[in-house]
Parts: structure tokens; sequence; C-alpha cells
């Protein structure tokens, strides 16, 4: 990957253009746990946020459950070094979780605005690691060739939405909507109509 993930860029992206409106964030984080407590039918105890950036996710998490157990990685040394060991973040690229295996499957697996990023190669490398660490749910904010999303548009893969269901469906995991996913374990246990 050229692209660089330095302070500029998230200054761009995430603080000067909207897309890190707390507000917006935070609904997000709600849908997300609240999806997996519904799921689960306790509490989430931890989350692991692949592609975490800066981790972001993490204040808001913490706000809902201050206990939660937090776990960040991110291929952006700027954020990592910048971050790391405040809101526990670690390097690693998304490929790496084809052998990554960094805790437990945790409650909530979120990869958000990731996804549409990579190389066919390295998404299919690392997917099912993802899938394999997740005992709940995944929110997986992916956007597709159908979207008119607005953003960064620099190595963005175009793909259709198709695409990502074979491959998340292929991988046992079971679509809620929302960008939320059943993880394999729980998928049996999910009526018909909560599963599309």
């Amino acid at each position: 990957m050229s692209k660089q993930y330095d302070a500029r860029y998230f200054d761009r992206w995430y603080r000067g253009h909207g897309l890190g409106d707390r507000a917006r964030l935070g609904r997000k984080v709600a849908l997300a746990v609240a999806t997996a407590e519904y799921h689960l039918q306790r509490p989430i105890r931890n989350v692991l946020d692949i592609g975490c950036g800066e981790g972001v996710w993490r204040a808001p998490l913490l706000k809902l459950r201050p206990k939660l157990d937090y776990l960040g990685f991110d291929s952006s040394e700027y954020a990592i070094r910048r971050y790391g060991r405040s809101r526990r973040l670690r390097y690693a690229r998304f490929g790496d979780f084809a052998e990554l295996r960094p805790c437990a499957p945790a409650d909530l697996v979120v990869c958000s605005d990731v996804l549409h990023y990579l190389t066919v190669r390295e998404l299919d490398r690392g997917l099912p690691g993802l899938v394999e660490l997740c005992a709940g749910v995944a929110f997986l904010e992916t956007f597709a060739r159908e979207d008119a999303a607005e953003g960064d548009e620099d190595e963005f893969q175009n793909r259709p939405a198709r695409f990502y269901r074979q491959r998340f469906e292929a991988l046992g995991l079971r679509q809620l909507g929302s960008h939320c996913w059943l993880s394999p374990q729980l998928a049996d246990d999910a009526t018909a109509l909560e599963i599309s």
C-alpha cells in the first residue's frame, strides 16, 4: 500500500471532513454494541478493532461499557506511535490476521472503513482470521460500487456488494443488516427473519 496513514490523513478525513463526527460515531458504536448484546444475551466484555486507525471507537465504547476490554490493530505507524500506549493499539496489517491471534475471540469485532481499500489478496488472507476471532457480532462497515459513499477514493476498490457478501457468507458469517454480521458460533441460534 502506497497511501500514507499519517497525521495529515486523519486530520483531513476524520477531523476536518465530517466523517469523524462524534454524534455519528456514537450512534454506530451504540448500534454495534446493542446488536452484539442482543445476540449474546449479555453485556459485551471485549472488543477487537481491526483497522482501528487512531482508536476512535475506544472512548464511546468505554462510555457505554466502562469495564470493557478494548484492543485495536492498525497499519498506521503514526497512529500506533501516537496513541498505541494510551488507547491500547498495536501494529498489524489486515493480512497479518491470517496467523495473528492476539486474544481470545471477541464479543464484538470492528472493522470499519477498511475492507474496501484492501487488495483481494490481502482481504482473502486476513478475513478468515477476523471471522475466527469473532465470538459474537462483527461490525464490518464496508462500501461497495452501488453506494454513493463520500470520502477517500484513493485506492478505493470499486467492487460490487455481492463480492463482500459472498466472502463473508462463505466463512460462516450471517448478515444482520446495518453492517452487522453474526458469527458462525451464533448463526444457528438466530431466527429466520433476524438474518438475511
